[in-house]
Parts: structure tokens; sequence; C-alpha cells
């Protein structure tokens, strides 16, 4: 496989060094114009209303303006003086316009609407097609209320956006990304994230793929959602594909220089009611976790406060482009920062990034795009833990008032004197991790030639590099945390290097004849990627010098192996081909097909095909409806495609693999040993393979009056086989990785799109978007039930089963009936009728999975006034609360919510809470815990006005745009917790689980943008 790697790799390194030798001098500098009269005027569409956002270019020059509001534009002429020179007139929707200048200094222009520019051209993957041509399920995602959002993940412009596209945000982490699922989960060992492609490059899958990527330099997203589209990248797009082009100068925009900035405020969404002092001493002294609590306790800490502050974010973004008919460049840059309302936590990015578009001759063109980005996460807290092991919201609630947080008697230790409770506060738990950091490095670099060889006949050759470095290190210090004095004082530090390169070689023939439209498209692609990780740890820190090494070198036990070094190696050839026939847009024929070959595989299983194929029938280019005035456009589309998963897939797994025998090198005997093979790690499987997707899609478009609304519709249904999973074996075996099980995932989407009122002054328009999807695992081999999922110490038991006829993340457990009012106990229902609540009375008691999710963006604009609002909602889904029996159970010394005020005493009692001093049997996995986590939030309401007028120009100011944005203000919701948008894990068989997850927040935001 080594072998593999490095052929791939020297072939494709070859063939690309005079290309990149070239690349570097074929871009010259623009030759200064001459200056000449000043020409103004105003852009009107045909019924008269101002045409904003036009752009005005003086012919053969870079020399540009746009109109404001009010449509009206001025523009210093440079080039050919006032007679010989001409403006082109432009803007997205509406037919160029060329126009003489003939020494005027005034020119009113009415553009005429472009029926054909009205559908956009959109990526499709190695290419692009026009939105109304489309034979597949592919969203658009609509990004231009982009810069008055005050979001800082790239994912987040998702949200609410795209039908058959799920985004939560599971936490409220400064950093964090959203979780994305594209018409559900398909695998369970595997990722379930789409892959990104950014700028014709795959980046990969996850948060970490686009954590590099300001939102600012997004010019347009497309999600392709079908197999019939997403399977020309092959064994990659089994949970689709996020198609992302960043912004690049223009000559339609011509020279402009950006200056973005916001400032946000943010706060925790609620806060809970605890027992004070004397209610926590009446209670411990009830279920008997405490005693000998003295009577003269008293209040001394809100640990709510001591643990929630005030976040602040910071964003300022800067960008200068430019482009003519020959040549374009864009330079931007940036800086992020995100303090968390936890005061430990906090992250911050810098972005650079500078892209090149050059024409040398007709018959070749050249572009080479940079981007780096710093970015760096502090004091990750821990969560999913009890208050306990470190689980700091939670114990935000579970420590009790009447704790201080430092210890009288030694200052620098927090205090941990609770009466023989093995409680820990939420300060303490803090300082667990606020050393800790990770620093993330990310470097892409790619370029390309495009040869046009022919009239209709091109060549596209383009080399990328991924280079990711990682940093994270740890210090646990030995003075202020109980562990930390336990563990002498800990250190850790990880550095690690991830290189990949990818290599593109695209021919494309797109031919038009009569009414007859056709594209051929053939390739290759080759990715090599090589990772290495080096990491080392220390123990044994001097408590007498205030922390002033906190790194390996202040350490002075390493232990036998104090380091270790890693290095995985991997790659993939692939080829490619799309045909795509178009007959007067009326019958419209797409098909593709990929092959994949990956080293992660066994000789004779490396290689996976995928093929798709759709077609439409746009109906309203019949003549049966052609008369009708009121059908715009009314096209049926039907679709078929296989894509595949490799990220489940280790380097090696299919090798054997053995582990190392290391000797305790300090003892006499062992002084000249060295280490021998051990016994076997893993146990191989050369029969493994890629997981499969099959999808089925059939939707319908419609546009209807006069485009003012369109409608999609859209059912899929997506089998998956040979699902990769970790099956355990019986002791003293390994688990064994193989291909042995199959899913299924169908729904319905419904896309909306309205111009509600459209006049002079006053714009309204509305984007709805509805997605139903449900999943089932319809097959598993060798184990038919899974348990995932523990979610409290005191019950010690998995929440979520895994077993074929049922969805993922399914919740199981007892069945509550309530408080039996003369014991004060749960009763449980006997589903077996033996008489007894044993295991074989537990049953699913929950679903994770909405029924439906949806998604709602409204525009106001009047004058230069601009509203939008967000809202989003997910309605049908459960969510186990865990972070309630630490709360409410009243299982230890922990203290709890004033809920518990309400629980038994005395028999006849009625109430809701049962009893205090029987927690093994009241806390177990039941439907008490289980609360529904539907809910209609009001995501985002936006605020913004333009500002522009003649003295704004003469001082080259083509816009001002201050806003203020309200995030995450009003969610209607029944759950009792902080947010019920959250899910501890991001694991698609334990989603919706709230065991003490990091809180989402309540922000107001205060922005600026200028334009030049």
């Amino acid at each position: 496989m080594a072998h593999f790697c490095k052929k791939l790799q020297a072939d494709c390194r070859r063939g690309w060094m005079l290309a990149l030798t070239a690349m570097l001098i074929v871009f010259a500098p623009a030759a200064f114009a001459q200056s000449a009269p000043t020409v103004t005027g105003t852009v009107t569409d045909q019924s008269g209303q101002p045409v904003i956002g036009a752009t005005i270019i003086e012919q053969g020059t870079t020399n540009g303006a746009t109109t404001g509001v009010d449509g009206s534009y001025s523009l210093k002429l440079r080039g050919g003086g006032g007679n010989s020179a001409n403006l082109i007139f432009q803007s997205l929707g509406f037919v160029s316009q060329t126009v003489a200048v003939n020494g005027r200094t005034k020119i009113d222009v009415k553009l005429a609407e472009d029926a054909v520019a009205l559908d956009a051209v959109v990526a499709i993957g190695y290419g692009t097609v026009k939105q109304k041509d489309l034979t597949t399920a592919v969203s658009v995602v609509k990004t231009d209320d982009l810069a008055r959002r005050p979001i800082t993940s790239a994912s987040g412009a998702l949200q609410g956006k795209a039908a058959g596209v799920q985004v939560i945000q599971p936490n409220g982490s400064p950093g964090q990304g959203m979780v994305v699922r594209v018409r559900g989960a398909s695998s369970i060992s595997s990722s379930n994230d789409p892959l990104y492609v950014v700028d014709g490059v795959p980046v990969g899958e996850g948060n970490y793929a686009i954590a590099y990527l300001s939102p600012n330099e997004i010019e347009s997203m497309q999600v392709l959602k079908d197999a019939s589209s997403a399977a020309i990248y092959g064994s990659r797009a089994a949970n689709g594909v996020v198609l992302i082009t960043t912004k690049q100068g223009s000559r339609k925009r011509g020279p402009e220089i950006s200056f973005s900035t916001f400032v946000g405020i943010s706060k925790v969404t609620k806060s809970y009611d605890v027992l004070n002092a004397r209610q926590y001493r009446d209670l411990m002294e009830e279920n008997g976790a405490v005693s000998g609590l003295p009577a003269d306790l008293t209040d001394r800490t809100d640990w709510f406060d001591e643990t929630y502050s005030t976040g602040v974010n910071q964003n300022y973004q800067f960008s200068v482009s430019n482009g003519d008919e020959n040549s374009s460049y864009y330079l931007g840059g940036g800086y992020t920062n995100e303090k968390g309302i936890i005061n430990t936590t906090s992250s911050d990015r810098y972005n650079v990034k500078a892209s090149f578009d050059k024409k040398i001759f007709k018959w070749v063109s050249a572009n080479a795009s940079t981007t780096f980005s710093h970015y760096t996460t502090k004091g990750t807290i821990i969560s999913g833990q009890g208050a306990n092991r470190a689980g700091v919201v939670v114990s935000a609630i579970t420590t009790p008032t009447y704790a201080p947080i430092w210890d009288p008697e030694n200052p620098q230790q927090f205090y941990n004197n609770f009466y023989g409770a093995n409680l820990t506060s939420p300060r303490e738990n803090m300082a667990r991790t606020d050393y800790n950091q990770d620093v993330t490095d990310r470097l892409l670099l790619s370029g390309g030639l495009t040869f046009y060889l022919a009239k209709d006949l091109t060549f596209k050759s383009t080399v990328s590099m991924d280079r990711r470095w990682v940093h994270s290190s740890s210090f646990l210090d030995p003075i202020r945390t109980s562990y930390g004095r336990t563990q002498h004082g800990t250190a850790s530090d990880t550095r690690s290097d991830d290189m990949r390169m990818i290599y593109d070689n695209i021919l494309t023939w797109n031919k038009s004849f009569d009414r007859h439209g056709l594209e051929v498209m053939a390739g290759t692609s080759a990715t090599t990627s090589v990772w290495e990780q080096l990491s080392g740890s220390r123990s044994y820190f001097s408590s007498t010098n205030n922390n002033a090494i906190p790194n390996l070198n202040g350490g002075n036990n390493g232990g036998v192996r104090g380091q270790s070094y890693g290095k995985s190696e991997w790659s993939i050839m692939s080829y490619l081909a799309r045909v795509s026939y178009n007959y007067d847009s009326k019958y419209l024929v797409t098909a593709n097909f990929r092959a994949d070959g990956s080293s992660k595989l066994a000789p004779g299983h490396r290689w996976g095909y995928f093929p798709s194929f759709s077609a439409a029938w746009r109906i309203s280019g019949e003549k049966f409806l052609r008369d009708v005035s009121w059908i715009n456009d009314l096209k049926l589309r039907a679709g078929w495609g296989q894509t595949g998963n490799q990220a489940g897939l280790a380097e090696y797994g299919w090798m054997q693999q053995y582990s190392t025998n290391y000797y305790d090198w300090t003892l006499t005997e062992n002084a000249q040993a060295v280490p021998t093979v051990g016994g076997r790690s893993n146990i191989k499987n050369e029969d493994l393979t890629w997981e499969t997707s099959s999808q089925t899609n059939v939707g319908l478009d419609f546009a209807l009056l006069n485009n003012r609304l369109s409608l999609s519709l859209d059912y899929y249904y997506k089998y998956t086989k040979d699902m990769l999973m970790s099956v355990p074996l019986p002791s003293p075996y390994p688990n064994i990785t193989r291909n042995d099980g199959e899913m299924s995932n169908q729904g319905f989407e419904i896309t909306l799109s309205s111009v509600n009122i459209a006049r002079k002054d006053f714009n309204w328009s509305t984007d709805l978007n509805v997605s139903l999807n449900r999943n089932k695992v319809e097959k598993l081999n060798l184990k038919q039930v899974y348990y995932y999922a523990t979610t409290s110490d005191a019950t010690n038991d998995n929440v979520v089963r895994m077993t074929p006829g049922h969805p993922l993340s399914m919740f199981w457990g007892y069945v509550s009936k309530g408080v039996d009012p003369e014991t004060g106990d749960l009763v449980y229902e006997d589903r077996n009728g033996d008489g007894e609540i044993t295991p074989l009375d537990k049953t699913w008691i929950g679903n994770a999975n909405p029924k439906f999710t949806f998604g709602m963006t409204n525009n106001f604009s009047w004058k230069g006034l601009n509203l939008n609002i967000l809202i989003t909602g997910s309605y049908g889904n459960d969510i186990f609360n865990a972070s309630r029996i630490e709360t409410e159970g009243m299982a230890s010394a922990n203290n709890q919510t004033t809920t518990v005020l309400r629980r038994w005493r005395i028999p006849g009692q009625q109430t809701d809470v049962f009893r205090s001093d029987n927690p093994a049997w009241n806390v177990k996995n039941s439907s008490y815990w289980v609360e529904d986590g539907s809910y209609l939030k009001v995501k985002n309401i936006t605020l913004s006005y333009d500002i522009t007028s003649p003295k704004l120009k003469r001082i080259n100011i083509t816009r001002i745009q201050p806003y203020i944005s309200l995030q995450n203000f009003i969610t209607w919701t029944g759950y009792s917790g902080y947010d019920p948008e959250v899910s501890q894990s991001e694991s698609a068989t334990q989603m919706g689980i709230d065991w003490g997850t990091y809180p989402n927040v309540r922000t107001v935001v205060v922005g600026l943008n200028l334009t030049f």
C-alpha cells in the first residue's frame, strides 16, 4: 500500500512541475488609467423602480461603480475620455447594456429583465448548470444576508435555509460548529457529515473541515442532496455534498473595498432556582446522604453567578477586489474572537485569503488561491459527566450554597470540605481544563491552468494542497484542585501534521446546435494523504513555584514511555465522467459515473463504482401549457444513483496489526531490553469494502405568477448496504471491523419562495422549507442488539438501544406511570405481567428523531431599511434530560433545584416528584426523564439600514450599513433544560441527550458594513 501511495504522489507531482512554474509568472500588474469627466445617472427597471447594486463598468478598464438604494451612480471616467468611452450596465436578473458616452455627463438607463439570468448558474461538482436546467435535488442556499448575520461558523449559514438539511447547534461552546445531516443519518461507525468542497477542493467532513473559513468570504452555497447529483464525488458523497464558492474578484462588480465588523454580548438563556442551605440540610437529613451538617449553615455563594458571566464576541473582516476582462484578484482577511459565557472558555481565528485569475492568451488562463487560518480554542469544559467528575454545567446547580469558593485554611485551593460528600464546585471543575488549548494552522494552496483547446472544448488541470498543523496541550496544576493534587499535576502535548494533495484533470466538451445542448465531461482526480503525530506527557509538578512551567518541562515523571509517535498514509485514485443532454430546455438527461480506488482497502476490493442517472421534463414547455400565463415553469425530475462512505475506514484496518511490548527500563534486569512484538490488536478483514447508498429521488418544480411564487417538492428513498461497524466478539478477542448492516432513510421535502409585496419603496419576500425524514435500521448480521449512552453515575445504565426495525437514537427504559401516593415511589409499567419490575419490562420510551423540521426566512425592505427574520423549528423529537437525574434525582449529596420541594413526604400525598430516600428505584432510566424536545425558535432578527448619498460617493464610499441583530432571543418549547436545540453527543446513535451540555446563548449584536 505504501508503494501505491508513493507512486501516485510521484506521478502527480512530475506532471505539475512545469505548470506550477509557469503560474508564478503569469500575473502582471494593472496599468494606471487616465483621468476624464464624471458621468452620473440612475438605473431603473422597466416599471421605473431603482435597481440597487447594479454595476457600471467603463469598458476595457477595471474602473466601475455601483448604484445605491435610489438607483443612482457616479463614475469618473479614466480610459477613453468622454467621447470614445463605453459603459457596461449589469445586474443579476437583467439584460446587460453597453452604452456609448459620446461626451455626455448624465446617462439614465432602464434595464430589461432577463428570464435566463433569473435562473442563476449553480455549481454541481466539476461543472455548473443553469438552475432552471437542474435534473437533480440541489438546494441553492441564499447567502445575500450573511453580511448582516453575526455567525462565525460557515456551517451556520445552512441553518434553516435548505429543505432536507437538518442543522442543529449542539452546544454553545465558543468555536462550536453545527451538526449537519443531509437527508438523515445513514451510517453507524462512519461519519454522517456531508463532504465539504470549497472552490472545487474537497476539504473533508465535519466541523473541522470548514472551521478555517470565515462566513464573510462565502459567495454561494449549494447542497447536493440526492445520489444522482452527489455521485460525481463517489466514495465520499453518501451523506451529501456541500459546495461552497468563495468570493473572487469580478469584472461585473468592478473595484471594491469592503470592511465589516460586529460586537456581540451573550448571556445564558435561563437560570435555575436551587435549594438554600437550610433546605439542603433538610434534604440531606431526609435521604441520609450526608450526616452531621451544622444547623447554622448559611448561604455564601451563588454558584450560577460564579459559573456564568457575560460572553463577548467580536468580528473584523476586510477585503479588496477588482477585475476586468483579462484578470481579477481578491485579497481578504479578518479576525474573530469569542469569549464564552463560562469565562475560562474562548476561541479566536485569524484568516487570510488571496486569489488571482489571469487570462494569459486566448487559449489559456491561470488561477491561484492561498488561504491561511490560525484558530485557537481554550478551556473547553468537561461535560457529559457527573458533577463529581468535573461536569461544570451540572455542578453549577449541585454544589451546596453554604460552600465558599476557596478553602480558608489553604487559600490557593478550592474549597472541598463538604462534610464527607464527594462534591466539587463548578469553579474547581473549570480549573481542571482552564490551561487546555487546541491551536490549528490551516493552509490551502490551489492553482490551475485552463486550456481552451477549441471553441467548445476546454481542459482544466488543478493541483491543491490542504495542510493542517494541530497543537493540543493540557496542564492540570498540582495546587488548586483535589484531582490535580492526587495526580501531582499533569501535562500533555500533542502535535500533528496532516498534508493532503489533490490533483484534478478535467476535460469538458460543451456543444449547442439548433435546440440541442450536449455536455461531455471526463477526468481524473487523485488524493494523497500523509499524517504524522508526536505526543508526550509528564506528571509530578512542583507545588511551590506557582505553576511557573505549565508544560512538559515542569514535570519530573515521564513514565516508562513519556512520548509516542504515529504516522499513516492513504490515497485515492478516481476516474469520473458526466454526460448531459438538453433538448430545448424541455427534455434533460444527465448521467454520471465515478470509479474510486482506495489504499484503505485490501487488493481485490479497492475499487468502488458509483453511477447515477437523472432526467427532467419541463412540462411548461409543452404546447398544452404554453398559453397558461400564470404558470411560468413546471418541471418534473427523477433520478437514481449510488454513493459511498469511506470515513469509517481506518488506514490499515484490513491488515493484521500487532501491539508492541515495552519494558520498564528503570529496572536493572531491563537495562538493555528492547521492544518486542506483542499479541494481535485487531482481527484483520481483507473483505472490507465501501458503505454504499442507493438513492431514488422524484421532484416537481413550480414557478407561478410571473415567478413571484416558486415551489419544489421532493420525495426520496435512500438505502445503505455494507455498513461499516465495529462488532464485539467474545473475550478475549478484540472487536472486528466489518460490513455488517443495512439502513434506510426516506422522506419528503417542501421548498417555497414567494415575493409577497414588490413596490417601489417596500418589498417583502418569504422562503420556507419543511423536511420529513424517517430513518430505520433494516438489518444487522453478527449482533442484533447494541446499547449506547450511559447517562448518569446513579444509574450506570445505557439509555439508547439499536436493533433492526427501529430508528437510530431510540431511548430504552421503563415506562413511568407517576408517583404512587402511598409509597412515594415511581410506578413502572409491568409490561410482561409477572408482578415484578425487571429489565424484561424495558421498552421504547422516546425517539430523538423529529417528525419534521422547518425553517422560514422573511425579508422586508422599505427604502434603505431592511428587516430579516429567521425562524427554525423541530417537531416530534424527544430529549432524554440526564441532567435532571443529577439535579432532581436526590440520589446523592448533590444540591437540587427547587423542584424537589414538591417531593413526596407523607402517605396519601398527590405529587409528581418521588420521595428522596429510595434513589436506586426512582432514578432508573425511564420515561420520567424524557421530555418533548419540539420547539419554535426565532433564531435571528436583524435590522439594518443602507446609507448612501452623493456626499459619501465624493469620498468613494458606496454604502454604509449599520445593523443590530438578536440571536436566539425567542424560543417556544416545553423542554425544561437550557435549550431544546441540544445534544451532548454528535454521534448519530446517541443524539438528543442532555447531560450537562454547554448551554446555547442569547446574543445581542451591533455591526457595521462599509463598501468603497
